[in-house]
């Protein structure tokens, strides 16, 4: 299972929301490229990265800090945040993103998806924000009137091949990952899945990889990496582990 440590971007640093909410950010660091280099160092095969001014305003803000971290790093980047037309996913890859996530637009504008699969294939993901089971868009502002299964299974008749899915009551809390919502998309969809929200410990993270074979490749570890309640090297570990078999 890959282990892929987030870089959330606001105004120009590294932060932390909890559940989405702007007045409960923590900022771990005004240099959000050193962060990036800093997980490259410690064994990192990916990292995911949001901009999150862009989530909130519809296109993306963090320009230069995004083309910074994709020119620092040499392993695969996907971004997402405020992704909502052609050109800035052209521009996204064209930096050098090995993947962009899409959100608000897969609801307001689903043309937009299939035409971005049919350009780019496997490098377009789709990110399904879950509240209560309806998917959040906007920056997570706006719940609309559709199920994440919905969305999903829409998604997957568009060509999107694979989604990362958040249950917002649990990303930034520590809480641990919903896992019968992870496992009802997976069941449902046969869609690659990428879990994000929630993860805190070992045991999560285990819990997680049992999924795999169900589809669940990867997930997305932000808070519980910066507030060291895990170390990327421990998850990194448990990520590589055979089925079956704990490595201490």
């Amino acid at each position: 299972m890959l282990i892929i440590p987030a870089v959330d971007l606001r105004a120009g640093k590294c932060v932390r929301l909890v559940e989405g909410r702007l007045d409960r950010e923590t900022v771990y660091s005004d240099d959000p490229v050193a962060v990036a280099r800093l997980w490259e160092d410690q064994g990192a095969r990916m990292l995911h990265v949001v901009d999150l001014d862009g989530a909130f305003t519809g296109s993306p803000k963090n320009w230069d800090i995004i083309r910074g971290i994709l020119t620092a790093v040499r392993i695969p980047v996907q971004v997402g945040g405020g992704i909502r037309d052609m050109d800035v996913i052209d521009k996204l890859l064209g930096m050098g993103a090995a993947r962009v996530v899409l959100g608000t637009v897969a609801i307001i504008n689903p043309g937009l998806v299939v035409e971005a699969c049919n350009r780019y294939g496997e490098a377009i993901a789709v990110g399904i924000d879950a509240r209560n089971g309806k998917v959040a868009i906007e920056g997570w502002g706006v719940t609309a009137e559709k199920n994440t299964l919905e969305l999903a299974a829409e998604m997957k008749n568009l060509g999107v091949v694979r989604v990362v899915f958040t249950d917002i009551w649990r990303d930034g809390t520590l809480q641990g990952p919903n896992l019968a919502a992870v496992e009802e998309v997976a069941r449902a969809t046969g869609l690659k899945i990428i879990a994000s929200g929630g993860v805190s410990c070992a045991a999560d993270l285990r819990a997680l990889k049992k999924l795999e074979p169900l589809g669940v490749e990867a997930v997305i570890m932000g808070k519980s990496l910066y507030a060291g309640t895990i170390t990327l090297r421990e998850a990194l570990i448990i990520g590589q582990e055979e089925a079956g078999v704990q490595v201490c």
